[in-house]
């Protein structure tokens, strides 16, 4: 299988990339790293690189930038960062994506867990994460050719110490199970599904 993963370079991308890449064409992309580069919240960048690219059969996104603070600090050109970034990015992957991938294809997006367990300084998360969900599941009604599209929701992962704090009394979840959660999306049969690893 040729398979994207955007954000391949990332905590989380590294580990997926690992598991897929001895056995599959594996596209390595990043923002300023990898294989290729590309700017999901640019349409314009996302269409060049597909049309670089041409065909794939699964494509994964375990990227995407939304703002972190208090509510009482947040404003509304934080949660319009989030909103072109993280959403709208990932959202832009599959809009244009869709008419490259190869039938009976695949795209895992990725939210989180604070679209289920919020925590303080992270209202905006929550809010593009839990849109991110909604997405899925709406668009795995309507994607053509047998194509099926999920997302990926961690918990704070075991690589990522300096956000413990925050995630007060979260037991953080170890990368293995991240990362066979993209694996089940791509390999599996399912779709419109949030999997969930807490």
């Amino acid at each position: 299988m040729k398979i994207i993963i955007i954000g391949a370079t990332g905590t989380i991308g590294k580990h997926v990339t690992k598991l897929f890449e001895s056995k599959h064409e594996v596209v390595k992309v990043g923002v300023t790293r990898g294989d290729y580069q590309v700017d999901i919240s640019s349409e314009q960048s996302i269409k060049i690189f597909f049309e670089t690219i041409g065909p794939f059969d699964a494509l994964i996104s375990t990227t995407g930038k939304a703002a972190f603070k208090p509510l009482e600090g947040l404003t509304g050109a934080d949660f319009k960062m989030g909103l072109d970034n993280k959403l709208l990015g990932q959202i832009n992957l599959i809009l244009i994506g869709q008419h490259y991938i190869n039938p009976a294809g695949s795209f895992t997006l990725t939210s989180g867990i604070l679209s289920d367990d919020p925590i303080p300084g992270g209202t905006a998360l929550s809010t593009v994460n839990g849109a991110i969900n909604a997405f899925v599941k709406g668009a795995a009604i309507e994607l053509k050719r047998d194509v099926r599209i999920n997302a990926v929701s961690p918990g704070v992962v075991e690589d990522s110490p300096s956000f413990f704090e925050a995630f007060a009394g979260h037991i953080p979840v170890k990368m293995e199970r991240v990362a066979n959660a993209y694996y089940k999306s791509v390999m599996g049969a399912i779709t419109g599904e949030v999997i969930r690893v807490f």
